[in-house]
């Protein structure tokens, strides 16, 4: 590998598993929204916020293998960023999700996220669920009105268990995902 350069690398051996998770995430046995009984309390959005978009994602959650802070001769994998497909119900695309957080509609409109709180995914081998408020909005079509996104039935998407080290500083490795996430609007 030449030096500045970064290499990526994709795990193939969950394919299968993913391609699993994502067909019966897409299925109508997984497509129930999430209820406030079944969202752990500090992932509900504010009172006064409204449901209106309901997205599945698939994709992957990048990683890259780099030092510690503070810790120079160490290394571990670090998140960068999301790479995933929207979609709707029907299986139709409608958008992206990506680094910032960002998720960017197909008429344009996007929603760039901070997070706010987390909570452990029920399946401990999936990354955790989130809510997010929206930090920013650009364009007039669908994301444009989102004040909060949570991140729910994710599978998958943890970073890789085998260690990094300094010959594979900057390497990224993508792990396939699976989430649903939930976008909210103020009710007024």
């Amino acid at each position: 590998m030449l030096p500045g350069r970064s290499q990526t690398v994709k795990l193939s051996i969950t394919y299968s598993t993913f391609v699993a998770a994502a067909i019966l995430t897409m299925s109508g046995c997984a497509t129930r929204p999430v209820s406030p009984s079944d969202m752990p309390a500090n992932l509900r959005p504010a009172a006064g916020q409204v449901l209106f978009l309901e997205a599945f994602a698939s994709g992957s959650q990048v990683y890259e293998c780099n030092s510690k802070a503070g810790q120079p001769d160490t290394f571990e994998w670090i998140f960068s960023a999301p790479e995933a497909v929207l979609m709707n119900q029907a299986g139709h695309p409608i958008g992206k999700h990506f680094g910032g957080p960002t998720w960017k509609s197909n008429d344009g409109s996007l929603v760039v996220g901070r997070v706010k709180a987390n909570a452990p995914s029920p399946d401990a081998s999936a990354i955790p669920w989130l809510l997010l408020e929206a930090r920013s909005t650009v364009g007039i079509g669908q994301y444009s009105r989102t004040t909060s996104i949570v991140r729910a039935k994710t599978v998958g998407g943890v970073a890789p268990s085998t260690p990094c080290a300094a010959a594979m500083a900057r390497q990224l490795v993508h792990v396939p995902y699976t989430a649903t996430y939930y976008f909210y609007e103020s009710a007024t």
